[in-house]
């Protein structure tokens, strides 16, 4: 019989497995009587047991295989289990066969897999530390939360457009929900790892990419209740703004290249606008002295995430309607409104009606100038009610240079056209 290449690399990738689990486990066997039940040489024989099994007779022979492997390594564990009762050994003993079956069909996803077991294995003392020590109860609620409205939820929620206008479609709405809870994941693990001197500004740009103006306002709270970490809560919701910015061009990246092309110069300049004020005060943050409290209570709130996932979809069916009843001057009017509360929203449904030839590309960019400069200026009053006088004083020179700089590229883009 004449190996083949794909079978020659196939037996390589198992032994390659096999080796490197094998290894991991060899360093945590032990010696002597009370020793584990596997090292090197058990794991790369199994992994290339099934190799060969998927070779010479498919699937039943390894399924043979790996029941053999199961019932020698369930002996083998009953004998030693009064000096260890974990099972992470013989588990990964009892994948070996299925995975040296796996790299004869698929040996890059058997190679993946092999090195995500090895470094599980390898991460375990890590990885209790931190389940056991650094996540709180409710930390681990969310994270479940989390994984059940993506991996569970949002599958089964139908993609297309259902209502008036099929303005509605259920996957993008709670597709939304989802990203919301995870941004609000990853700014939480940011202030827990990081501190508030650093954590709050990476907290407040990450949150941005989601919604600048309740980062502001919860940015705000902060500051007001805490005057020894004020600092780096503004630079946090400074910072909120250039996410926004950031956001409306990948929004329109996606959605519509044609009103990207006509807001280009307004997106520059308010990103750098942003960019350098926001500098300023995260400058100022890394300088303040260490305190304040990096317990933040909850990575993210279920009801402001829906809440969010609502707006967007009111927004695309308000827009929707006013722009089949008034036509491009609905739609402006519609989108300003919707900036009082996001831009990000504002930006979505108004470049979906472009993308559709609904609208034309200068009426939209005006449209989302308007909800972006409408939700500017609702992040002031959210300011000044959350943080106070001294908090929106400190933010205002910036989102109204942010405004400006994007009102200025507007109406310079036709001289800057032959360029973009």
């Amino acid at each position: 019989m004449t190996i083949t290449a794909a079978q020659a690399l196939g037996f390589a990738v198992a032994l390659g497995v096999g080796l490197l689990v094998g290894v991991e486990r060899e360093r945590r066997k032990g010696v002597g009587p009370d020793r584990a039940v596997a090292g090197v040489r058990t794991f790369t024989i199994a992994a290339l047991l099934g190799a060969a099994c998927a070779t010479v007779d498919g699937d039943w022979l390894v399924a043979a295989a790996t029941l053999g492997v199961a019932l020698l390594t369930a002996a083998a564990y009953r004998r030693a289990r009064a000096g260890d009762p974990g099972l992470t050994t013989e588990i990964a003993l009892i994948l070996m066969p299925p995975l040296g079956a796996l790299a004869m069909r698929a040996p890059a996803l058997a190679a993946g897999l092999g090195v995500a077991v090895a470094i599980l294995l390898a991460a375990r003392d890590v990885m209790h530390d931190f389940v056991r020590g650094a996540l709180s109860e409710r930390e681990i609620a969310d994270g479940l939360a989390l994984g059940a409205a993506a991996l569970i939820v949002l599958p089964l929620m139908p993609d297309a457009g259902i209502g008036p206008w099929a303005a509605f479609n259920p996957r993008v709405v709670w597709t939304i929900v989802v990203l919301v809870m995870a941004v609000g994941a990853v700014g939480h693990v940011a202030l827990r790892a990081l501190g508030p001197r650093t954590g709050l500004p990476l907290a407040g740009l990450v949150s941005g990419f989601v919604s600048s103006t309740a980062t502001i306002g919860a940015m705000g709270v902060r500051a007001a209740r805490e005057p020894a970490i004020a600092r780096p809560a503004i630079a946090a919701a400074v910072l909120s703004t250039v996410a926004t910015v950031a956001q409306l061009a990948l929004v329109l990246t996606a959605l519509d290249r044609a009103t990207l092309r006509t807001l280009a110069p307004s997106l520059v300049g308010a990103g750098l606008a942003a960019l350098a004020y926001g500098a300023v005060f995260t400058l100022r943050a890394l300088a303040a002295p260490a305190g304040g409290d990096t317990a933040t209570g909850r990575a993210f709130e279920p009801r402001a995430a829906v809440a969010l996932a609502l707006v967007v979809a009111a927004v695309l069916f308000g827009a929707a309607a006013l722009n089949d009843l008034y036509g491009a001057r609905g739609a402006l009017v519609a989108a300003a409104i919707a900036g009082l509360v996001d831009a990000h929203a504002a930006a979505a449904s108004v470049a979906t009606l472009a993308a559709d030839g609904k609208l034309p590309a200068d009426a939209a960019a005006l449209a989302i100038l308007a909800g972006f400069t409408a939700n500017t200026a609702a992040k002031l009053v959210v300011a000044f009610a959350a943080g106070g006088a001294r908090f929106a004083g400190a933010i205002a020179p910036g989102l109204a240079l942010v405004a400006a700089a994007a009102w200025a590229g507007f109406f310079l883009a036709p001289r800057l056209a032959p360029w973009l």
